[in-house]
């Protein structure tokens, strides 16, 4: 006798190498289309090769060694995202982190580059090792909603307000602490054209808005000679200046254990707040979790103690990625195309030189990099759209989201933005009779934060 059909409809039949590996049939896409989502994905995130060179190069460190070490820990982290978890995402060099490794540790605390790197390889390797023991699930739960919208908010005020000198909009002022600059400036003219093309392409929401932005001011750049030509491809920068050269034993010294407790925090909590908005948008996960979360995270901490070898800082998860969700991807494949076309810049080196580097002023002030201000002033705008959800009329939420947001870029560091935060949000629950609102690790935090204040040299 047959056995009676079975109501449930058989999984579709992989067709191809790619539908093997990547699952493309059965979640709805072609090859087609993850090789366009993965190259918009590109478009939208291909400004870090010019401003993370641009950025650690303020700290000391090789412009074409961070070049190249973007480039390849990009691929590698991007790679394992999509071997690991088969998610259409790419890992890369963060905004926000890269400035606190650059401003915050290694320029306002004087510690070298090398140790700083060290201390982004530790905060990767214990993000690593955390996976099986629930740390970083209950240190998200840790920290209120309201100060991890603070937080990135504030991130966002420091990197337009150094994307503002960097254009030559604000300047020095001895009276003043920063004035308005030269506005007839040429690169501060070229920097100007580049905001308003920026800022009309993301308007318009045309993918690789940054990126288009770009390039529009190198062209002016060249054409008004801010912007000396260099070439467009070339032999890859040597590794050597940056490879291998991470200082693990200094980066464990005590007073180095809040700068990789944040390096910690803030790769955890970007690379969480991505994961699940791209992956909302793309309709991968189930039931309000995310399937394979532990390994995207695992991918992002690993390309993360890669990237610290090759020398560049914290590798998180992009939120640009949703271009490429948008634009179709929904597997690995996607997160492949974009990690090949990362590796391939690697031999446009001299362009990202020209792009990327600076414009010395004839007076002998500060350098200006006129190219990518644009790009800094316009991500930190977008990184203020979460000011909204911040309760304001409660006082005990609004003055420490308030003081986590203002002393950032005021202090040039992320680091005392988070424990003034951390330090007012304590002591305000307490003394209103609402401490049980906030987890033991937070008043742990600000206990240990202002320790660090108290014996502040």
């Amino acid at each position: 006798m047959r056995p009676p059909a079975s109501s449930a409809p058989s999984p579709p039949e992989p067709r191809g190498i790619f539908d093997g590996w990547f699952g493309l049939t059965a979640h709805g896409t072609t090859v087609r289309t993850e090789v366009m989502a993965g190259v918009t994905t590109f478009l939208a995130t291909a400004y870090i090769i010019f401003v993370q060179p641009a950025v650690l190069s303020a700290a000391g460190m090789d412009f074409g060694a961070v070049m190249v070490a973007t480039c390849l820990a990009t691929a590698i982290a991007t790679i394992l995202m999509a071997v690991l978890a088969n998610y259409p995402i790419t890992v890369a060099p963060a905004m926000g982190h890269n400035f606190y490794f650059a401003y915050g540790v290694v320029l306002a605390m004087q510690v070298p580059w090398q140790t700083a790197l060290g201390a982004v390889a530790i905060a990767g390797i214990i993000f690593i090792f955390t996976a099986g023991v629930g740390l970083r699930e209950r240190l998200i739960t840790a920290l209120p909603l309201f100060l991890q919208r603070a937080i990135g908010v504030g991130i966002g005020l420091l990197i337009a307000f150094v994307g503002l000198q960097w254009a030559g909009l604000v300047k020095g002022s001895p009276g003043t602490f920063v004035t308005l600059g030269d506005l007839h400036a040429p690169p501060t003219l070229v920097a100007i054209f580049g905001l308003v093309v920026t800022a009309v392409c993301v308007a318009r929401r045309v993918r690789g808005a940054v990126l288009w932005g770009v390039v529009a001011t190198t062209v002016v750049g060249l054409a008004t000679g801010v912007v000396q030509y260099q070439g467009f491809v070339g032999a890859p920068p040597s590794l050597a200046p940056t490879l291998l050269q991470l200082d693990l034993a200094g980066a464990l010294q005590p007073a180095l254990w809040p700068v990789v407790l944040i390096f910690l925090f803030l790769a955890l909590f970007d690379s969480v707040g991505t994961l699940v908005g791209v992956a909302g948008q793309a309709g991968l996960l189930k039931n309000g979790t995310l399937p394979k979360a532990r390994e995207a995270l695992l991918a992002d901490a690993t390309g993360t103690v890669i990237g610290a070898g090759l020398g560049t800082s914290t590798v998180t998860a992009y939120i640009e990625s949703l271009t490429g969700v948008l634009a179709g991807g929904r597997t690995g494949m996607a997160a492949i195309v974009t990690a090949t076309l990362f590796l391939l810049s690697i031999f446009f080196a001299p362009l990202v030189r020209m792009i990327g580097g600076g414009y010395p002023q004839p007076d002998g002030g500060r350098t200006l990099y006129p190219v990518v201000a644009s790009a800094l002033i316009l991500v930190g705008t977008l990184m203020m759209r979460e000011v909204r959800h911040i309760e304001w009329d409660d006082p005990t939420e609004a003055i420490p989201a308030f003081l986590t947001i203002i002393m950032m870029p005021l202090t040039l560091s992320i680091t005392d933005g988070i424990a003034f935060g951390f330090i007012s949000c304590a002591v305000l629950k307490l003394l209103t009779g609402r401490g049980r609102e906030l987890h033991g690790l937070i008043y742990i935090c600000a206990g240990a934060l202002l320790l660090r204040y108290m014996f502040l040299a």
